[in-house]
């Protein structure tokens, strides 16, 4: 597959682990060069060495930013410019969720927060890489949303509510920042990642067994994806949603 990354740069958010690490690794191995950002610089570090070990002569910088804090993502699309000179891919994969019930018992402090991490930042940060670079140079962004923003489940409805909103952002910037910059986004479905982990890590082999593919996802499927929506070959892609589940959202209702 054609990628024209070599020499780009992507900015990838909550790169520290799970999905966004494995994003930084796979774009690193086509040659791009990786702005790497969670809120823990001691876990970016160790990242960082380990993208520079397996991909030998890309630039890496792990930059700490709470993804939701206005100043420390400025200061990190800063860094990346003056590091590297531009942003070409910017990744929002950053996420949270706080609350696991119905949504007729979150309290406001748990949904404030969903929101702000889950989708104003992809606002926030989608400006930040606008004004600085993307403008300019023009680009690709890349929202990781969820299956769950497009169906309904028990226990959390309101973090798929902020993901749906992620998929209509991605929707709406694809227009607002055409031919410039392609916005696509990403609906994983359930991925082994920490985050996940209340749904799968003690019941993984059945949850497999009903998936179409026999297994739950592994981050390196979504970075997969996340190459191929930051390159050259999706070049005549922007607005939409690529969905990597497994086929669990083509799974027949069982009676």
């Amino acid at each position: 597959m054609r990628t024209g990354l070599q020499g780009k740069t992507a900015l990838i958010t909550g790169a520290s682990r799970g999905i966004g690490k494995a994003i930084a690794v796979a774009l690193a191995a086509e040659g791009a060069n990786v702005v790497i950002s969670s809120r823990k610089q001691e876990s970016l570090d160790a990242v960082a060495e380990e993208i520079r070990a397996a991909s030998p002569g890309v630039g890496v910088l792990p930059k700490a930013a709470h993804v939701g804090h206005a100043d420390e993502a400025a200061a990190c699309v800063d860094a990346a410019v003056a590091e590297f000179g531009a942003v070409d891919v910017l990744v929002n994969n950053a996420g949270t969720n706080p609350y696991f019930g119905p949504m007729a018992d979150i309290e406001p402090a748990a949904a404030a927060k969903t929101v702000e991490i889950n989708q104003f930042a992809i606002v926030q940060w989608t400006q930040l890489a606008w004004r600085a670079s993307l403008r300019e140079r023009g680009g690709a962004i890349i929202n990781i949303a969820s299956v769950g923003g497009m169906v309904t489940e028990h226990g959390i409805g309101y973090y798929n509510a902020t993901k749906a909103a992620v998929i209509h952002l991605s929707r709406q910037f694809a227009i607002e920042l055409a031919p410039k910059v392609r916005v696509n986004c990403i609906a994983p479905g359930l991925v082994k990642t920490h985050l996940a982990r209340a749904l799968w890590e003690n019941n993984e082999e059945q949850i497999g067994k009903h998936m179409p593919l026999g297994r739950i996802g592994e981050p390196e499927d979504i970075a997969n994806a996340a190459v191929f929506l930051a390159g050259d070959a999706s070049s005549w892609m922007t607005g939409q949603t690529l969905v990597v589940d497994g086929g669990s959202t083509v799974r027949p209702s069982i009676a």
